[in-house]
């Protein structure tokens, strides 16, 4: 997958880890809504994108930088890609990932990031040993190692949304608390889908009384 019209969104890897469902409504049914969270990420992400580029002595900040990785079969575009200066002269880029909210448990941002690091590492031939994430609700920045089990996850995630995307079936429905966040649940109406099945069942089973 090296055209981009053969390869999948970046952002459906943070789709698929939040909800399988939500990435297929998303990227196979092409449906979509925003909610107060959307909004305010799109917002964020906005903002980093329109800043512009600046260079400053021993760092150059590029934004809305294109990426791609024909190994992950992807494409994007980042945030912010600082390029730092070495010792050699050479300039290593270090991705900067924003997001809306708070640090996850979970490592979705985290492997968001890393497969930027993929990205650029196919693009420029380098090495991305580190990236770093920023937070809109605390104003910070994380920095991540894209260590080898990082870099693992990253590649099985990716395999599973391009089996998900190249099957072409969107997931059934499964209502759990974090519905309650996502943007499509009008859409998606989890709750009503299980309920109504199982009043479904249950007339079944009263039925054969």
């Amino acid at each position: 997958m090296s055209a981009e019209s053969d390869s999948f969104p970046l952002s459906a890897l943070q789709h698929f880890a939040f909800c399988p469902r939500q990435c297929a409504l998303i990227h196979i049914e092409r449906q979509w809504a925003e909610n107060t969270l959307t909004a305010q990420g799109r917002v964020l992400h906005d903002r980093a994108h329109k800043a512009g580029s600046e260079s400053r002595g021993d760092l150059r900040i590029a934004r809305a930088l294109p990426l791609q990785s024909a190994t992950l079969g992807l494409h994007g575009v980042a945030d912010v890609v600082e390029f730092h200066r070495q010792s050699d002269g050479a300039w290593r880029p270090f991705p900067v990932e924003f997001k809306r909210g708070r640090p996850k448990h979970e490592p979705i941002d985290a492997v968001q990031l890393c497969a930027q690091a993929i990205c650029l590492e196919e693009m420029l031939r380098t090495s991305v040993p580190a990236g770093a994430l920023f937070y809109g609700a605390t104003h910070r920045r994380h920095d991540v190692t894209f260590d080898d089990a990082l870099r693992a996850d990253t590649h099985r995630l990716a395999a599973a949304v391009r089996t998900q995307l190249a099957v072409g079936q969107t997931p059934p429905p499964a209502y759990t608390a974090k519905c309650r966040a996502c943007s499509l649940l009008d859409l998606c109406r989890p709750q009503a889908t299980t309920r109504s099945a199982s009043a479904h069942l249950a007339r079944i089973l009263a039925a054969l009384d």
